[in-house]
């Protein structure tokens, strides 16, 4: 690596942040995983087995979720598919923001959604997964025993 000099002083390579920077570090994971299939002709979410508990350490911090998942449809005449993302009650990201999951019939389909959420909170947080069907055709999610994960991410605010 070429060094830099700057007023004839060397700068060396940055290795680590300064530790008088407080946001941005991320201060702990959680993360959950099913291979339990969940089978569905509802057209009201239902729970896809996928939550997690974290208590968030400040109430300046961030948690950044991601959730993976493999769904099917079994259905002839229909193929769509919505999911949601909840902490505790509240739903805080959807997939009708970023378009309906239209799986082809018998076809498994990945699915992935993110949300950066600002719970502002230090109490335990309940953070789950909810799908179902948009037109009553059968929904199969975490198809087949394929793995569906849900992790969060604390962020220092």
């Amino acid at each position: 690596m070429a060094i830099i000099k700057l007023n004839n002083q060397s700068i060396s390579a940055v290795s680590a942040l300064p530790a008088s920077i407080t946001t941005g570090k991320v201060l702990q994971v959680v993360s959950a995983s099913t291979t339990s299939a969940v089978v569905t002709t509802s057209t009201s979410f239902v729970d896809i087995n996928l939550s997690l508990n974290i208590t968030p350490s400040a109430t300046s911090s961030k948690i950044f979720l991601i959730y993976t998942g493999n769904n099917e449809t079994n259905g002839t005449t229909g193929n769509r598919l919505d999911l949601q993302m909840l902490r505790d009650a509240t739903q805080i990201a959807d997939s009708t923001g970023i378009g309906n999951i239209n799986p082809a019939n018998g076809v498994v389909t990945a699915a992935s959604l993110s949300k950066l959420d600002e719970p502002n909170t230090t109490s335990l947080i309940t953070y789950k997964m909810q799908g179902k069907s948009v037109d009553g055709t059968v929904m199969v999610f975490n198809h087949a025993s394929d793995l569906g994960t849900i992790t969060a991410y604390e962020i220092a605010g």
